[in-house]
């Protein structure tokens, strides 16, 4: 089979890396984290100490976290384009901004070099097991060749169409969505215990309820069970929300509910919050609404407070 290559073995690069040598094909890894290196290097892959040292591969995956991560893969010192051969190909999952993902496959095609522009969504397990999302756009005969493999990654295929963008745009809208989901599963349990109810009953409801989403049970579940092993950093979706909002702005669309969780998430990572598991939203919203009832009955008027 075709070589592989993977930039990028953080949760979700691992886990494809690893899904496709099960599959039977041959990786070669780039990653700065040593220890995620050894274990690709441990379940059969082969490594390169830099992107360029991935020339020999048909396809390389980038899994980076955001555009200025891919641009220096691609185009820095070292990087995939110039060490390519024509006719090899490039695939895009990061969440990044449509211009970015349009501006890189313009500069890759200067080098005869194909683009697959498929944001990934499902987390690492999904990802290690095959049964994650990814949608896909890119040039028809570039699709058709790439197919199978992207089938052994995702049973939830999805073909955007043939223009380099509109995977991104599809990521951003459906990711703005999941920070709404989140972030108003994550307010409702803090209610709910403000409430006096009990937060596992109220999620059991509202699982099968109109109030159910899937990211509102997996991350609300992980939270009541006290699991904060970060498999999905704050980060990530603060900074897809805010990429949303900004696709929003040059279009001229109005999302103020999007705006109302994306700030959510913002004002979480300014709390030191980007390397925590997004379901710990929940905590952080309970605790940042005791603390401002504090702070309110500390200032009203006769509570002892100087004027």
């Amino acid at each position: 089979m075709n070589r592989i290559g993977f930039v990028g073995i953080g949760n979700m690069g691992l886990a494809m890396a690893l899904r496709l040598r099960d599959a039977g094909h041959a990786v070669q890894v780039c990653d700065i984290d040593a220890s995620r290196v050894a274990q690709a290097v441990a379940a059969g892959a082969s490594h390169a100490a830099q992107p360029s040292g991935l020339a020999d591969c048909a396809l390389v995956i980038i899994a980076v976290v955001h555009a200025a991560q891919t641009r220096e893969v691609l185009f820095g010192p070292d990087g995939l384009a110039a060490a390519l051969p024509a006719g090899a190909a490039v695939m895009l999952c990061p969440t990044i901004a449509p211009a970015d993902t349009e501006a890189c496959a313009a500069q890759l095609a200067t080098h005869g070099i194909g683009c697959i522009d498929a944001p990934m969504s499902g987390g690492p397990e999904r990802a290690r097991n095959g049964t994650m999302s990814l949608m896909v756009a890119c040039d028809d005969a570039l699709y058709q060749r790439w197919e199978p493999l992207l089938q052994t990654l995702a049973s939830r295929l999805f073909r955007i169409g043939p223009q380099v963008g509109d995977g991104a745009r599809t990521k951003l809208c459906n990711n703005l969505l999941a920070a709404i989901n989140l972030a108003g599963a994550a307010e409702v349990l803090a209610l709910a215990e403000r409430l006096g109810l009990n937060p596992t009953a109220t999620l059991s409801v509202i699982e099968q309820s109109s109030g159910q989403s899937w990211i509102g049970s997996d991350r609300m579940h992980r939270a009541l069970a006290g699991d904060t092993a970060p498999r999905a950093h704050m980060g990530l979706l603060a900074k897809d929300s805010a990429l949303a909002l900004g696709a929003a702005r040059a279009v001229g669309a109005a999302v103020p509910v999007g705006v109302a969780a994306a700030l959510q998430f913002a004002l979480a990572l300014q709390d030191g919050l980007g390397l925590a598991d997004d379901s710990a939203l929940w905590r952080w919203i309970e605790t940042r609404a005791a603390t401002q009832a504090a702070q309110a009955a500390t200032a009203a008027p006769g509570s002892g407070t100087a004027p």
